[in-house]
């Protein structure tokens, strides 16, 4: 159930300077009444605490959003070992040794 709860116009600015503070740090859109009820349920020792909340809900990619980051991949068509991997990475460490 929703109910109005008047507040001042200063707390209204804090609350979308808040908003938009987890937005910009998390990625994540959040409502002022989600962030509200966040607040209220749950204790916070700081203002980053409670950013950081936001960063700690992140469920991962779904299916659909996995699919389209490995669809611009594709196989070389050429075997490559660790051996060749090292070899790139190492080769000039080896040669200023």
């Amino acid at each position: 159930m929703a109910t109005s709860v008047p507040v001042s116009d200063e707390t209204k600015a804090r609350l979308e300077q808040l908003q938009a503070t987890i937005e910009r740090e998390t990625g994540q859109s959040v409502t002022q009444q989600e962030l509200l009820d966040r607040i209220v349920e749950r204790e916070f020792e700081s203002r980053d605490a409670l950013i950081a909340s936001y960063r700690d809900d992140w469920d991962g990619l779904s299916d659909e959003e996995r699919d389209q980051w490995l669809s611009g991949t594709q196989a070389s068509g050429n075997p490559v070992d660790e051996g060749d991997i090292d070899a790139v990475l190492y080769e000039d460490e080896a040669l200023n040794e």
